[in-house]
């Protein structure tokens, strides 16, 4: 039965003022598996944190034709967060290239040349604690423009990237993680989960096993957390991607001997996140070695006049591109349902 005691719904409880978004965009060659993810246009897969990338930060996509969906349809949450941004608009939108397929276009992009990582199942040749100390490093220099910040991502099968890494370090949560897709393609995740583990083993420190197994996002966002949150409030946008985030950090701070400063960070996700019955955000995050400030926001496309749309309801895409946390920056600074529902159509008509 799924619990939501450790989320709430008090989006009042987020921080206050305008935020800054930055969205860690990463290409996993994981989403290359034949039917393990459908974030994104079949064949383009790696192409999609690029398109997302472009299309936040200027309503419009340089690097394809069109915007990233689902083979049924759905649209890519970053017409979320592009909408809350044209109703109640962050202080800045910003990318860091965690290993990109293709550069964005036109977009301020951070570079840490850091390439794409490999596919787990094959082993994802990373260097774990390098790209972790790369995001250590980002969270002393970043220089905050508005009041706190909100941290997105777009990577493609991240869900299954996130289950083994957690797994790798001893979690408890094999079960609990959700997918983009409405009928989760199990099998296919957990074959490809029990591959990767299979080539680490117990003598392995825990960046070496992260280095086979996990993804540079997941990584560098880690590593930024501890730095930054000891600077300024972040809210961590996403659902369980960014949960495993933060068990990484919370495991891995043992390693460079710090604390998490965790009264700083706040996890906003979606109502489709959280009702999910696939997944289980909360028994993930109570796996921490404290209890976080997490939160999930009620928005519907219960009275949408675009169909498509309805699929969020029942269950595709989900979260992703920081959508929760808009959502939920929306909600903070009024921004009514109804308003917002005509934004993200407006924007749909008018691609």
């Amino acid at each position: 039965m799924q619990t939501y005691n450790i989320l709430t719904n008090d989006v009042d409880s987020l921080p206050e003022g305008k935020a800054d978004f930055l969205l860690a965009a990463s290409v996993t060659k994981t989403c290359e598996i034949d039917g393990i993810t459908q974030a994104g246009i079949p064949g383009l897969i790696p192409l999609t944190p690029t398109l997302d990338a472009e299309y936040i930060s200027h309503e419009k996509v340089f690097s394809l034709g069109e915007l990233a969906e689902t083979p049924t349809g759905v649209p890519t949450p970053a017409l979320i967060t592009r909408a809350v941004h044209n109703l109640t608009p962050f202080s800045t939108i910003e990318i860091l290239d965690l290993g990109l397929s293709q550069q964005p276009q036109n977009c301020i992009v951070h570079q840490f040349d850091i390439q794409p990582s490999g596919s787990i199942d094959t082993g994802a040749n990373i260097d774990a604690k390098e790209v972790f100390l790369k995001g250590m490093e980002f969270g002393k220099a970043y220089e905050l423009k508005g009041n706190y910040l909100i941290l997105g991502e777009s990577t493609p099968a991240g869900t299954t990237t996130a289950t083994a890494s957690v797994l790798a370090l001893g979690y408890d949560c094999a079960d609990d993680f959700s997918s983009s897709f409405l009928h989760v393609p199990s099998n296919i995740k957990t074959q490809t989960v029990n591959k990767a583990l299979s080539l680490i083993n117990s003598d392995m420190d825990n960046f070496e096993k992260l280095g086979i197994v996990s993804d540079n996002m997941l990584l560098f966002c880690a590593g930024f957390l501890l730095e930054a949150s000891k600077r300024f409030e972040i809210v961590l946008a996403g659902g369980t991607q960014m949960a495993a985030c933060l068990l990484i950090a919370d495991r891995l701070r043992e390693d460079v001997l710090m604390r998490v400063k965790h009264d700083n960070i706040t996890l906003a996700t979606t109502q489709w996140v959280t009702k999910d019955k696939n997944s289980d955000i909360a028994h993930i995050l109570e796996q921490l070695s404290y209890t976080p400030h997490a939160l999930y926001t009620t928005f519907s496309f219960a009275k949408t006049q675009i169909p498509i749309l309805k699929k969020y309801d029942e269950g595709e895409a989900k979260e992703g591109v920081g959508a929760g946390a808009a959502l939920a920056y929306a909600a903070q600074n009024s921004i009514q349902n109804q308003e917002l529902l005509e934004q993200i159509e407006y924007l749909i008509y008018s691609m």
